[in-house]
């Protein structure tokens, strides 16, 4: 069984003036293996953040099944959902957003992370504010909340979008480094490059899945070169 199995995801949206129905998801079909890296891409309004915001429990769909480890968290109460969330995902967002964490002790915590922080490079900045550091410092800062909770999946939306060039290599090596340690990771990316890093690309068209690629033994520069292609072809309208 797949760690995450997304079957025949359909979302219709009303807008609020004009009460007419937009589908943002039309029938979305596929699995993520444990330890597996899968970027997600497509043009604006194909319906990948959407999709994201199913996976993170953060909407629900109009109809279809997301099953994780076998559990449909479509299903899941509102009473319980935030208390899944902290347990079993992990996110990471374009603008550092901070979310609560389990309601774990506080010295089990900090144990936690001082195993995390020599490896994502975050020992001088555990005694600082916010402001104290770069952006760059504090998606880091995201990445090892997201991990402290060993969640079964980390869910990432447009991680780079915010990080300057150097910061940017810095996050997809950490992305990369955790994954090699097993964990698995679903991201939302406009970045070629930061798609290139991942080891399976699903494209979304039109609310759907149009095309994937795996990595394989490809290079990153030439999992780049095959996700530009790709990209062409979505923007061209060809097959």
């Amino acid at each position: 069984m797949s760690l995450l199995e997304v079957k025949n995801l359909k979302k219709v949206y009303t807008t609020r003036f004009s009460s007419q129905q937009v589908t943002a998801l039309s029938n979305v079909s596929f699995s993520v293996e444990e330890g597996e890296y899968v970027a997600i891409m497509g043009e604006s309004g194909s319906g990948k953040t959407t999709l994201l915001n199913i996976l993170a429990s953060l909407d629900t769909p109009t109809s279809g099944e997301v099953l994780l480890n076998g559990e449909d968290i479509t299903k899941i109460s509102e009473k319980h959902i935030s208390q899944f969330r902290r347990k079993n995902l992990g996110f990471v967002f374009q603008d550092f957003n901070l979310l609560d964490l389990s309601k774990e002790n506080y010295d089990v915590m900090e144990t936690k992370l001082n195993h995390l922080a020599p490896q994502l490079g975050i020992e001088s900045l555990l005694d600082k504010y916010p402001y104290e550091v770069s952006g760059g410092q504090k998606q880091r800062a995201a990445v090892a909340r997201a991990l402290i909770t060993h969640p079964q999946i980390i869910l990432a939306d447009e991680p780079t979008g915010a990080l300057d060039s150097k910061s940017t290599d810095d996050l997809l090596n950490i992305f990369d480094h955790v994954n090699e340690e097993g964990q698995t990771i679903v991201m939302v990316t406009h970045s070629t490059k930061a798609a290139s890093f991942a080891k399976r690309v699903l494209f979304i068209r039109d609310g759907q899945v149009y095309h994937q690629i795996y990595k394989g033994d490809k290079t990153n520069e030439e999992m780049y070169q095959a996700i530009s292609d790709t990209l062409t072809l979505l923007q061209t309208g060809g097959k």
